[in-house]
């Protein structure tokens, strides 16, 4: 999953994956939106495809890529489980802050 998580990290890459969330497009739709050569770019989709956020298929002269949300959906389980333990450790801290407020109105300090 760190590779996912360090593909993500460039805006560049996550820029391409909303994209691909709309619709699957070719080389030339993707790097439209970009001021960079084409070679810098497609080194971008090969870092996500490297990683299976995206895939791609190649009719005539022409590489298509879609969006692999298999990857993705690892990435959020992750980050879901992240925010429960998160969750759960403010709740606590909440609950803790609370009785120390009532002891401390309980004893008139």
């Amino acid at each position: 999953m760190d590779d996912v998580f360090r593909a993500l990290a460039d805006p560049t890459r996550r820029r391409v994956v909303e994209a691909l969330c709309q619709q699957p497009a070719s080389v030339s739709e993707l790097a439209a939106p970009f001021k960079m050569a084409l070679p810098s770019f497609v080194e971008h989709l090969k870092v996500l495809e490297g990683c299976g956020l995206v895939s791609s298929t190649k009719t005539g002269r022409v590489r298509t890529y879609r969006l692999a949300p298999g990857r993705l959906r690892e990435a959020e389980d992750w980050l879901g489980q992240q925010r429960r333990i998160w969750e759960q450790r403010l709740d606590q801290l909440d609950a803790y802050l609370m009785k120390l407020k009532a002891a401390q109105k309980e004893s008139g300090t």
